[in-house]
Formats: structure tokens, C-alpha cells, sequence
């Protein structure tokens, strides 16, 4: 098998995993990924948060990381954007309030370890993992997500109902998008340790039994076709040489200046036309896309020297390859050869031992001196 097809191991075998209900990665695409729910009891069995409360609590005060209280009172419901200082939540004995704290991976080593548990699916798609922490009663009202999502239940209890939703409209009072009409098939109460998949537009809603109940949410990306496509042409565009001016010496007078030439509009037609033909060059702009950091990421400076040896992909960081590419942090490079499988690898297993990263080429070590002065790896004890 070729070193761009390896496995991951333990991930990408035909092995059964308890993360799963006993299903193999393979199994499980093929059976339930964007086709239907499941519910996997014990998927963590002893399962331990990645973090505790107060950390979590800590984590919605800063600032740069996007955190959300939802309050659902007798007045109705109500919104508020962190960061949190924690004299401004509620009391943990008030009943019906959730704080949801988004990419916690990004914060936290035992965050981020547990993300990598589900990368049976490409990181093109995984997004983050966002925790949320419910008083009694607390939850967010009935809704559906875009994208794919792993609900694993840390501590305390959630009641789930979920359904396969045909009115998708939102009630139009209040400030989050519940679902005007919900219309429950099914309903759990997962304990710490068990998890439910749901597929994009599952409609689910989820409250929180008798308090002190944390959520950890492993969601997905789902770039949106319109977006995906604006972002692509402008880096492409940005990086385009081309300096053709347009010309029209058949242009003849008109009794209409305010109507745009025909010649013109065949002008912008070629302009995107040859963009689009550049293959190599969107290869490119797709996996500097798809790697950027987050907003509000940044990477710490190194606290030793540079010298070859075992190194780590920062929590923070995201490298990905194609056939021709390495990408890592929003930025592309050309790879072949045995500096490629080196890349790769890292890019697969996040890691490269001292022995990889010593017969690596000139070319490939300078490489890594510059990630690693940039922060986006980190050298580790032999």
C-alpha cells in the first residue's frame, strides 16, 4: 500500500471499536455516516472530561474564545455572547440555563486527544469539539444542525428526542433558531460515557437531568458550495500573473454607452475560464482553505533551540497533503519523493520520531525548523 493510502492505526481497520457500538470504522461510514442515527452505550467506558467546571468556566472568560450562555426563564429565551467573567453567570442552583464553550480543542491537550479519536473521518470535515454545561432543565430548544455531530454525555444526564424533522421553520421570537414545530420519533437518557451520532437535519433537543451535566460535542465541517467557491477564486485570482489588458479595436460608436460590450462580457467569461483550468493552482487554494487556522489562533513562540529530533504537531495546527501538496496553517507547498512520505506521515500520525526526522533531507529538516520557529510544532524528550 502506498504511503498516501497508509492506515492510520487504529482507526482506519476493519477492527470493532467500543467508540462505536462495536461497529468498524468502515462499518460505521457505511451504515450510519449522513444516513442515520446511533446510539452507542459505554462508547468511553470510565469516560473522564477533558476538562472539569471550573476550567470550562475559566476558558468562557477569555478573551479570543467564542463562548455562549442561554438562559430559558419564564420570560422566554435569552442569548448572550462571552467571553464570561464568572461573577456573570448564574448560580449552578438556578435551574434551565446552558454555557456552551466552542472549539475547546484548540485550548486544552486532553481536548484535542479526545478529537483525534474520530478521525475515521477526514480532517477536511472535523471541525471541533465544543463543551457545554447545563444546570437542571438547561439545553438550547429544539434544533437541527448543518453538519454531522457526536453527542458524548461527560457527566451528569441528558434527555434526548430526536426525529427526522419535516417543518423546518424557526420560531420567529426568539433570539436562537428553535424549531417551531418539533416533532420527537425518539427519546434517551445518556449517562457519562455514552454517545449518540446524529446525521445533518436530524432535529434533536437536549435537557439536562438533574444538574451539573456536561456535553461534549464533536462536530463537523460542511463547507457551504457558494462560499467554498468565493474563497477558492479569490486566492486563486490573488496568485494569478496574468496581466492581460482588454482590448477592442473593433469597437464601433454606439447610441447606447451605458450597456455593457458583448466583448467584455467574453473577456470576464476567458478570465475565469483559464482560473479555473489552472488544476494544479486550485489543488493549491483548496488545501490552504482548508487548513487555515481558526480566527483569533495564535501559536507560541518556541522556549528552546531547533535541533532534529522526535517532534509534535501543536494542538493548533492543521496539515493535510493531496497527490502533489503538503498544506499546514493555511499555506501550501510542492512535495515528491521521500520528503512527501515524510510530510505525510507527520500529517497522518501528528508525530515523526528522532530517527524519521534525522535521515530527512536538507530541504525537508530546513522546513521543519521553520514550522517549528513558527510554533505549529513542537520538539519532544527522546
Amino acid at each position: 500500500m502506498s504511503p498516501m493510502n497508509s492506515p492510520l492505526p487504529g482507526l482506519l481497520s476493519d477492527e470493532p471499536l467500543a467508540l462505536l457500538g462495536g461497529l468498524s470504522p468502515a462499518r460505521f461510514m457505511r451504515r450510519h455516516w449522513q444516513k442515520k442515527p446511533l446510539l452507542i452505550r459505554q462508547a468511553i467506558a470510565d469516560f473522564q472530561p477533558p476538562l472539569d467546571r471550573g476550567a470550562l468556566f475559566d476558558l468562557a472568560g477569555q478573551e479570543g474564545v467564542e463562548s455562549r450562555l442561554i438562559e430559558h426563564a419564564r420570560a422566554g429565551w435569552s442569548l448572550r455572547q462571552g467571553p464570561f467573567a464568572r461573577r456573570a453567570l448564574p448560580p449552578q442552583s438556578r435551574p434551565r440555563w446552558t454555557l456552551l464553550v466552542q472549539g475547546v480543542d484548540l485550548h486544552h491537550d486532553a481536548a484535542h486527544a479526545l478529537l483525534q479519536r474520530f478521525r475515521f473521518v477526514p480532517d477536511a470535515r472535523l471541525d471541533d469539539l465544543m463543551v457545554s454545561w447545563a444546570s437542571e432543565g438547561g439545553g438550547v430548544g429544539p434544533h437541527f444542525d448543518s453538519y454531522d455531530v457526536f453527542l458524548l454525555q461527560a457527566t451528569g444526564r441528558r434527555r434526548w428526542r430526536i426525529g427526522r424533522q419535516k417543518d423546518f421553520s424557526l420560531r420567529p421570537d426568539v433570539p436562537l433558531k428553535i424549531l417551531q414545530r418539533f416533532e420527537p420519533e425518539e427519546e434517551f437518557v445518556l449517562e457519562p460515557g455514552d454517545m449518540l451520532y446524529l446525521p445533518p437535519r436530524w432535529a434533536h433537543d437536549g435537557e439536562a437531568v438533574g444538574g451539573d451535566c456536561m456535553t461534549c460535542s464533536i462536530g463537523f465541517r460542511a463547507p457551504q458550495r457558494g462560499g467554498l467557491a468565493g474563497e477558492l477564486l479569490q486566492r486563486m485570482a490573488d496568485a494569478l500573473e496574468d496581466d492581460t489588458l482588454y482590448r477592442d479595436p473593433q469597437q464601433a460608436a454606439t447610441a447606447q454607452p451605458a450597456r455593457l460590450p458583448d466583448g467584455l462580457q467574453a473577456f470576464a467569461a476567458d478570465a475565469l475560464q483559464r482560473l479555473l483550468g489552472e488544476r494544479d493552482a486550485l489543488a493549491l487554494a483548496l488545501g490552504e482553505v482548508m487548513t487555515e487556522p481558526k480566527p483569533n489562533t495564535w501559536f507560541d513562540e518556541p522556549s528552546g533551540a531547533w535541533a532534529p529530533g522526535a517532534l509534535r504537531l501543536d494542538r493548533r495546527t492543521r496539515m493535510m497533503y493531496d497527490e502533489r501538496h503538503v498544506f499546514i496553517n493555511g499555506e501550501g507547498l510542492r512535495a515528491g519523493g521521500a520528503d512527501a512520505r515524510l510530510m505525510r506521515r507527520l500529517a497522518d500520525q501528528r508525530h515523526l520520531n528522532a530517527g524519521d526526522v534525522r535521515r530527512a533531507s536538507a530541504d525537508a529538516l530546513a522546513v521543519l525548523a521553520d514550522w517549528f520557529e513558527a510554533g505549529w510544532l513542537h520538539l519532544e524528550a527522546e
